[in-house]
């Protein structure tokens, strides 16, 4: 398991392009199986030795002084969490997409399912009778007819290139193209997806890099007992489990932490306001279950 300071020295090495990509994923995949297998930062001697000068000696939320711990005031990002990050980034710099290609990627790898409309007010996806003639009826205008139509993939496309206002053509919203693992997607995100993977083929070692320096940014700060305070178990458990710490004005009660104080705490009339919605609330919740939809 890397320590403080080799996470340090790897990230200066990687900045400096003095070691490769590679060389430092795989440290660190080393590094994360440790972490997978059970071994944790805070059971090392660097973790331990570090601890003793940080530690103060009451808990920051409590004041208790039983068994007392370093408590994380933010969860830790991972690799994963930094790299989706990163490619939704390169992605949203990357608007600009040549026409062509992408009428052929939306034509060729993806099955197009069109949506049904009326001939008469182009209205989506008319009533279609089993046994009646007319087949259809339209549920807006109420024209009747035998055959409905419909914008080809090619007709819909070049609407959604061309015209800014492509997003009020009757189909575009509508999951029409299906890929091949038989989801089916609105041609909006087609587009985003054929960008996604134009920016991943384009700056795939940008990316990699930025997200191996950021993740040991992380991991850095992690270690280093940055963003931190001394809490007690119980403190800590909350924390970390319910995203609560005790209010500082009753010094009693838990509260989340977005919130300034806890709801005995607020003036009487919000706390009558927070508890009809609770009360409304469990009453809907009783009801999902009865009706069997919880």
């Amino acid at each position: 398991m890397l320590t403080l300071d080799e996470l340090i020295k790897l990230r200066e090495k990687l900045i400096n392009n003095e070691i490769g990509i590679e060389f430092v994923k795989k440290k660190l995949e080393s590094h994360w199986q440790k972490l997978k297998e059970g071994k944790r930062s805070w059971h090392t001697k660097d973790w331990i030795e570090r601890r003793k000068k940080f530690i103060k000696e009451k808990c920051e939320i409590c004041s208790s002084t039983e068994i007392l711990t370093i408590q994380h005031k933010s969860p830790r990002k991972t690799y994963n969490d930094f790299k989706k990050k990163i490619i939704r980034a390169y992605t949203n710099n990357n608007n600009e997409i040549d026409k062509t290609i992408f009428r052929n990627h939306a034509l060729n790898d993806y099955e197009y399912v069109p949506i049904l409309l009326c001939p008469k007010c182009k209205s989506k996806n008319p009533y279609e009778r089993k046994r009646t003639k007319p087949k259809y009826r339209c549920q807006d205008c109420k024209y009747e007819f035998e055959e409905a139509i419909f914008r080809s993939a090619s007709e819909l496309i070049s609407v959604f290139i061309e015209d800014e206002d492509a997003y009020k053509v009757s189909g575009m919203n509508d999951r029409c193209f299906e890929d091949k693992w038989g989801n089916k997607h609105i041609l909006s995100y087609v587009k985003i997806f054929f960008q996604k993977n134009i920016a991943i083929n384009k700056n795939a070692e940008s990316i990699e890099k930025e997200t191996l320096t950021r993740t040991l940014d992380e991991d850095i700060k992690y270690l280093s007992f940055e963003d931190t305070m001394t809490a007690c178990k119980k403190c800590a458990s909350n924390y970390d489990l319910h995203a609560m710490e005790l209010c500082p004005k009753c010094n009693k009660n838990y509260k989340g932490i977005e919130y300034p104080t806890c709801i005995e705490c607020l003036p009487e009339e919000k706390q009558k306001e927070i508890n009809e919605q609770k009360e409304f609330n469990k009453q809907m919740r009783d009801r999902h279950k009865k009706l069997g939809i919880d």
